[in-house]
């Protein structure tokens, strides 16, 4: 939550004191100083607070409590208090949302449509991958000869691009089972 009212105050070009005058105005006061002691993480946020603030912000409760900073390494456990440990933030956003339940059964059926989705994303990326490879071929000694020549760069880029997506295609599915393989034997 803390970082949530950082990250959505500065989309919206809202300093610190901005949204304590708004919070203010809509006779929801909360200090500006009460509001730094928030993103630090030094002062509960209360639901009412969380409601104003997000209204302020133009986004919602639910996104502003399952925002995850986009530099924030993966959790050893919980990925929040009194959630099991299977639950990321994708997991949790649709929980909040109203979207799932967190019983193990829609937690296990939630894991396996992903890692279906990804194995066909994984798929699709080797699909585009060897089409590329194949346009390459098509160009025969061109691609040799004229390795500078665009249309050679333009297809060794693209490989390139798309052995990259490649792997990341494929790390996330094995990824995905194995949280699976976790949560049906009941780890």
């Amino acid at each position: 939550m803390s970082d949530a009212i950082t990250h959505y105050g500065q989309l919206r070009e809202l300093t610190i004191d901005e949204l304590a005058y708004v919070l203010l105005m809509l006779d929801h006061p909360i200090s500006a100083d009460a509001l730094a002691e928030m993103e630090r993480c030094a002062r509960p946020v209360t639901v009412d607070d969380l409601v104003a603030i997000a209204y302020v912000l133009d986004t919602t409760p639910a996104v502003l409590l399952s925002h995850i900073p986009i530099d924030m390494p993966e959790p050893a456990g919980p990925f929040a208090t009194g959630l099991p440990s299977d639950v990321d933030p994708t997991g949790l956003r649709a929980w909040i949302e109203g979207e799932t339940r967190l019983d193990r059964e829609s937690r296990l059926r939630g894991w396996e449509e992903r890692a279906g989705r990804l194995r066909v994303r994984s798929a699709h990326h080797e699909e585009q991958l060897q089409g590329a490879y194949a346009e390459l071929r098509e160009l025969g000694d061109l691609a040799v000869q004229e390795a500078d020549a665009p249309p050679v760069q333009r297809r060794q880029w693209r490989i390139q691009d798309g052995e990259h997506a490649l792997n990341q295609a494929e790390f996330a599915p094995a990824l995905t089972e194995h949280r699976l393989d976790n949560l049906r034997e009941g780890t």
